[in-house]
């Protein structure tokens, strides 16, 4: 592994950094970290072993090994997500401070691919809303697809930027930036980032998360908290921007208490993780309350019933709808709770989409053409015909590979693995048709 540049090493000389030696043997000794984070919603049994629990995390553990995720059933129905340790520390730090049995409007600004946004549907309430949001297009598709593994109702996925969400102010309860940053804390994982490191770069991506943070912060409550986080060793984007959120937009830095065995850096801006001390890639984070008001005003909509009792009828069949609501949208209907489909309502222009609750399908004939995502979700219903499918048998279907089942049924069907959701087919005569969206497939 190439050598840390010399500019970086000289800029970390100010900096809380226990043991710089350490530090440079750890990211020249090739060692790789891998972590995963259950779906407390879905229950499986690891092929892989899990070893010691994220410390500071509920659903975290280390592997020894890093597996094939790409060749495991249960990664494409949701069960687990892949994620830096230091990352999972949103979880600790939220629940010293929130009561998510309550009903919280949450914002994660910069969330694909979706870990923390799947860290904050794990913990939120059924009637709370969760806005998952992510600039760039492409990875705006990624993150809705993320979320719909965690198979839950009650998010919404968007594809806006920073500034379209002053037209909210004062609306969330909770706002979570991890922000663009110049990478610095993914050099032992990303060789490649050490090339584009340069003092110029850091400035840059300071400048920006200055832009971002003066935007995002107009839609916070006041008394809401923010949690700050880059994955840059860099103290222009961390304590920096501490001190400039503090000092020019009236938030304050909230104290947590955090166990010293852990190996986390703390300072009176934040938490460092480096990983010579513990075991995760470098990362940063902050929890600040909002002081300033701002100019909060409530968002009053009126929810509309856009089914007929028919239609109604025949999805409450196949759907486990319980306190949730029903909405057609395109000849598509959705599962969501009340709070995303308020806010779906808002009248607020030129807010773009990717994903709201769960997308159910198709009626056809009074017949429900089911999407994929529902197949992923909590919510199908114990009547809709299952067929429970071996790790052979379900690595065939995800690779649209021809396999036959035991099975007289005809129609739809759900194809499951370990009882967790893989998507859906169609037993036709001799045949089954497989209908996992190509996009999708296996393909190695």
């Amino acid at each position: 592994m190439p050598s840390l540049p010399l500019q970086f090493l000289n800029s970390l000389k100010h900096l809380p950094l226990p043991d710089e030696e350490g530090f440079k043997r750890v990211h020249s000794s090739g060692e790789q970290i891998t972590s995963i984070r259950c779906n407390p919603f879905k229950l499986f049994s690891p092929e892989f072993e899990l070893k010691e629990t994220v410390p500071w995390s509920s659903m975290g553990h280390y592997l020894e090994n890093r597996p094939s995720f790409t060749h495991d059933p249960s990664f494409h129905a949701g069960c687990y997500y892949v994620q830096e340790a230091g990352s999972m520390f949103l979880e600790y730090a939220l629940c010293q401070t929130i009561d998510f049995t309550e009903s919280l409007s949450i914002l994660d600004l910069c969330a694909a691919p979706g870990g923390k946004s799947t860290i904050l549907n794990s913990l939120m309430s059924d009637d709370s809303l969760l806005v998952s949001n992510e600039l760039i297009h492409n990875r705006a598709s990624t993150l809705a697809y993320n979320l719909s593994k965690w198979g839950r109702a009650n998010t919404i996925a968007t594809n806006n930027t920073p500034e379209q969400f002053e037209r909210l102010p004062g609306f969330f309860d909770l706002l979570v930036v991890d922000a663009p940053c110049s990478g610095s804390g993914l050099f032992r994982k990303q060789e490649e980032a050490m090339d584009e490191w340069s003092p110029e770069h850091v400035n840059a991506c300071s400048l920006r998360q200055k832009n971002i943070l003066g935007s995002a912060l107009k839609c916070l409550k006041e008394g809401g908290l923010l949690f700050y986080s880059t994955c840059s060793y860099s103290k222009e984007e961390n304590e920096d921007i501490v001190d400039w959120m503090v000092q020019e937009m009236g938030m304050e830095v909230h104290t947590l208490k955090v166990d010293p065995n852990w190996g986390i850096v703390q300072n009176a801006k934040g938490f460092r993780f480096y990983p010579h001390l513990l075991r995760s890639e470098g990362f940063f984070c902050c929890l600040l309350v909002k002081r300033d008001p701002g100019n909060e005003k409530n968002q009053r909509v009126h929810l509309k019933n856009t089914l007929t009792e028919k239609e109604r009828t025949v999805l409450e069949m196949q759907v486990k709808i319980g306190d949730m609501d029903l909405l057609k949208k395109n000849e598509k209907y959705y599962l969501l709770n009340r709070a995303c489909h308020a806010f779906l309502n808002l009248p607020v222009p030129g807010f773009y989409f990717r994903k709201a609750g769960v997308c159910l399908g198709e009626l056809k004939n009074m017949t429900l053409v089911p999407d994929h995502e529902f197949a992923l979700s909590l919510f199908v219903s114990d009547t809709l015909p299952r067929i429970e499918l071996d790790k052979a048998r379900a690595l065939t279907y995800l690779k649209k590979e021809n396999f036959s089942v035991d099975e007289k049924h005809k129609g739809w069907v759900c194809f499951t693995h370990q009882k967790n959701g893989l998507g859906w087919g169609k037993l036709v005569a001799n045949r089954i048709n497989n209908y996992l969206p190509s996009n999708l497939r296996i393909l190695k």
